[in-house]
């Protein structure tokens, strides 16, 4: 994918074939190799890694809008590979030695990265023995090397860990009614070793001094860790919502209502559902578009990012998935019974959607009380996730 041209003459089809597989990656509860397999042969982990290792460099603005082209297709196949291709990024802000042992040989690793920080680490000579838990690892099921995050008595914050995949343990946990196709089980580590230069303390990370950003002179390895996440996890919120918004316009140009053989398009109440509809997505593709264009703005000066910029960011992220929600739902009222088939997209493009509400970053409330506090002054807090 050298440039635009390339780009699109992969990225359309691909995404025509993430939809004609979305039925299969649900059924297998994670994605299909093939769909792993041309993400790789495409380049497409390679987007955000330095050309030091032979990665691409291309702008976050141009990741991102991939990944909500890629949720048209399927809502799972986005965020697993949206985040397997990030954290191959985030491994290049750790130290020279890590990263020519992950991409010597060419191809970025595919590393699950559970962030919370539930395991326990123990410095011992050469490095640390660590055991835990972590819930949450998104794409774990494709991964060669996994990263859990620890609490070490010595250590300022959490300490970053990587572990080759045949380090840990994969517990069968995700049994969940949406975004089932990430695979995103449950891992545990039972006291393993892990060697220093597998290790980065995670304020290093929020401070802006991390070794792979001495390493590089990519600007985009100085983006915030927080805002830059937030982003792209919503983004598969909103191209899901697109997807729902097409399928809800094609079918009612074909449906007639039962007993009374009226065409379902004819109905005012039809075209009230449909104009509150794009309405909506058009708001949520505007709030993304105008954090996109902030994060690209302010990404590049790292810790000095203003913090009613990285604040602005994550509010965006949620109110973006917020308003992917009440499109999805507004369509799934009026679309009739027939819509609740499986064989059918809005079923699971509604579920997906949902799940993804869920998630830490995007409560809506806690997400506007952090967004107020911010605009009013107030310093953040650890657990504000800026």
């Amino acid at each position: 994918m050298a440039d635009d041209d390339a780009l699109e003459s992969w990225l359309s089809p691909f995404v025509e074939r993430l939809r004609q597989r979305a039925g299969e990656a649900e059924r297998l509860r994670r994605l299909p190799a093939e769909t792993v397999a041309e993400a790789a042969a495409a380049g497409y982990f390679s987007t955000l890694t330095p050309k030091r290792w032979g990665g691409r460099e291309r702008p976050f603005s141009e990741f991102l809008d991939t990944n909500r082209r890629l949720a048209q297709g399927c809502t799972s196949s986005a965020w697993t590979l949206s985040f397997l291709a990030l954290h191959a990024w985030l491994l290049c802000k750790f130290g020279a030695d890590l990263q020519e042992e992950l991409f010597a040989g060419g191809e970025p690793p595919l590393v699950p990265m559970p962030l919370a920080p539930t395991g326990k680490a123990k410095a011992v000579e050469g490095g640390y023995r660590i055991s835990g838990r972590w819930e949450w690892a998104t794409g774990v099921m494709h991964g060669n090397w996994a990263m859990v995050s620890c609490l070490e008595p010595q250590t300022a914050g959490p300490l970053f860990c990587l572990l080759p995949i045949d380090a840990i343990e994969i517990e069968d946990n995700w049994h969940v009614s949406g975004m089932v196709a990430t695979g995103s089980n449950a891992i545990r580590v039972r006291d393993a070793f892990v060697p220093r230069h597998r290790t980065l303390e995670a304020i290093k990370l929020k401070l802006g001094r991390s070794p792979g950003e001495q390493l590089h002179g990519c600007a985009s390895l100085c983006f915030p860790l927080g805002p830059t996440l937030a982003l792209v996890a919503a983004t598969p919120a909103l191209g899901a919502a697109e997807a729902a918004v097409e399928w809800y316009m094609a079918r009612i140009k074909e449906k007639l209502q039962a007993y009374s053989g009226t065409r379902t398009a004819d109905l005012p109440a039809t075209h009230l559902r449909l104009g509150e509809a794009l309405a909506t997505i058009r708001a949520a593709r505007l709030v993304w578009s105008d954090a996109v264009r902030q994060l690209e703005e302010i990404g590049p000066r790292g810790n000095e990012a203003p913090i009613e910029n990285l604040a602005a960011i994550r509010l965006a992220s949620a109110h973006v998935v917020r308003l992917a929600n009440v499109t999805v739902e507004g369509i799934a009222a009026s679309a009739g019974a027939s819509a609740g088939y499986l064989s059918s997209p809005l079923q699971r493009i509604l579920r997906d959607v949902q799940m993804i509400r869920g998630h830490v970053v995007f409560d809506w409330d806690r997400a506007a009380q952090i967004g107020g506090k911010i605009a009013l002054g107030f310093p953040p807090e650890i657990a504000d996730l800026l």
